[in-house]
Parts: C-alpha cells; sequence; structure tokens
C-alpha cells in the first residue's frame, strides 16, 4: 500500500487514497486493541448486509496499526446538504430511513453501549452524585440490543457514484438503545450548531419509528454526561443544559 495521497488528517490518525483503498494510519497512542475492534465493528456490519465499506487488511506500518478498507467514491451527505439545501429535507428522510434499517440488523459480537456510556459518565467531571444518578437512571432503561452507530451524522453518510449509500467509521459502534443513538446524532448536530436540522431529525425519526417522544428525550442528558468528557469547553455548556434537565 502506497501512504501517498492525503484525503484527511487529524490529530490521532491519517487517512490516505491508494487506488480502490482507503488506508486509516493510526498514531501511536492507539493500542492495537482498540484498532481490531473498530475493523471488527465493521466486519459484523458488513455481514448484517448494510451498506459499509468492506475490510480489506489490518496491518502494522512503520509502527502504527493500521485498517484497508474500500474506497468508496462519491459525496458525503453533509456536502449534498450544502450544495442543495433545498432538498435538505430529501436528505433527512433517507438519513432516517437509514438509521431505522441499522436499528433492525442483529449483531451479537459488539460491546454493550450501557457500559460505554457508564464508562464515559464515570470519567467526566460531573459530580458524584449526578454521575451516581446517571449510572442509575442507566439500568432503569429497557435493555436493547440494537447496533447503534455512535457517530451517525450526515458527514458519515456517503451516496457513491452507483447510486448506493454508505455508511462510515465504525469506531463508536455499540450494541444499545436505538434512541440513545438518536439523542447522540441530534447532539452532534446541535453543537455544530445546526439546532433547526437537530430538530427536524428528532420530529422525523419520532414520526417515523412509532416511538414515544419522552422516552427517547429520556436519553439526552445521559448521552450528554457521556458526550461532556471528549468536547471543547464551549460545547460542554450546551452538554450541561441538557444534563441539568434529567428529571431524577
Amino acid at each position: 500500500m502506497k501512504l501517498e495521497k492525503v484525503i484527511l488528517k487529524r490529530d490521532n490518525k491519517t487517512i490516505y487514497r491508494d487506488g480502490d483503498f482507503k488506508i486509516k494510519v493510526f498514531e501511536e497512542n492507539y493500542t492495537k486493541a482498540d484498532v481490531l475492534n473498530e475493523a471488527l465493528n465493521q466486519a459484523c456490519v458488513e455481514e448484517t448486509g448494510l451498506n459499509v465499506p468492506a475490510i480489506i487488511d489490518v496491518e502494522c506500518i512503520d509502527g502504527k496499526w493500521s485498517i484497508v478498507s474500500q474506497y468508496i467514491t462519491g459525496k458525503t451527505m453533509e456536502q449534498l446538504m450544502e450544495e442543495n439545501p433545498d432538498k435538505t429535507d430529501e436528505y433527512l428522510e433517507m438519513m432516517v430511513d437509514l438509521q431505522l434499517e441499522i436499528f433492525s440488523k442483529p449483531c451479537r459480537i459488539m460491546n454493550r453501549l450501557n457500559d460505554k456510556l457508564t464508562s464515559k459518565i464515570m470519567e467526566s467531571e460531573l459530580d458524584a452524585i449526578t454521575r451516581f444518578d446517571m449510572h442509575r437512571k442507566i439500568l432503569e432503561m429497557p435493555s436493547r440490543l440494537k447496533i447503534c452507530h455512535g457517530d451517525f451524522t450526515p458527514s458519515n453518510i456517503t451516496l457513491a457514484e452507483d447510486g448506493k449509500v454508505y455508511i462510515i467509521d465504525w469506531s463508536h459502534a455499540a450494541q444499545g438503545n436505538a434512541p440513545a443513538d438518536v439523542a447522540r446524532t441530534c447532539l452532534y448536530m446541535r453543537l455544530a450548531g445546526k439546532k433547526e436540522l437537530a430538530d427536524k431529525y428528532l420530529s422525523l425519526y419520532i414520526e417515523k419509528s412509532g416511538q414515544d417522544e419522552e422516552y427517547v428525550c429520556k436519553w439526552f442528558p445521559i448521552v450528554a454526561a457521556a458526550m461532556s468528557v471528549d468536547v471543547k469547553e464551549d460545547d460542554k455548556k450546551l452538554l450541561l443544559e441538557w444534563i441539568e434537565k434529567a428529571d431524577f
């Protein structure tokens, strides 16, 4: 594999393209277990029949672990929304339908979302009583084993040139309650300054899924608490607003 054409660079990983292949190279602070877990998540989802880039290989390049997968030529839904604002509602509907399809697929190997949420909340700067109340709230929620993407945003949906729609970046995937994943998507949109888009997305999800809005919204403070660990200080303020709305 040739690591010459950089298509994305972040603090902890660099993504290259080599012909029909995408090579995601992780920095040394990523453990082998983290990289293998991400590859396993994507391989498991691939086997459900969902359109995801196929995993080709996992290898160590110059002391750095990397995942080689199929390169999808196309545009992200985020790009298409920016280029065609008049079609935003159409793209949102496609996005919700896609997420409902993800929730419908069985997968028994992934980590449990409730465990991940609890772990993150225990790492947070919230006071001990709030952390305890959040943990208790998670335990009270019904146990579900839906595939949750963990970062389901328009930037992680690619509309390929062949007309297929692909879901990318499964590093945060887990099994859990679908509304928790919906809450995370809404909060990501709000943190990006897209409140109107988030509100439309949530309304559309409730309409199409038939789920109770009150139950879905109960997940917002829990997910906000978990997200508060990995965001900038300015974003924490918005997340704290949701945490304060928690009904304990």
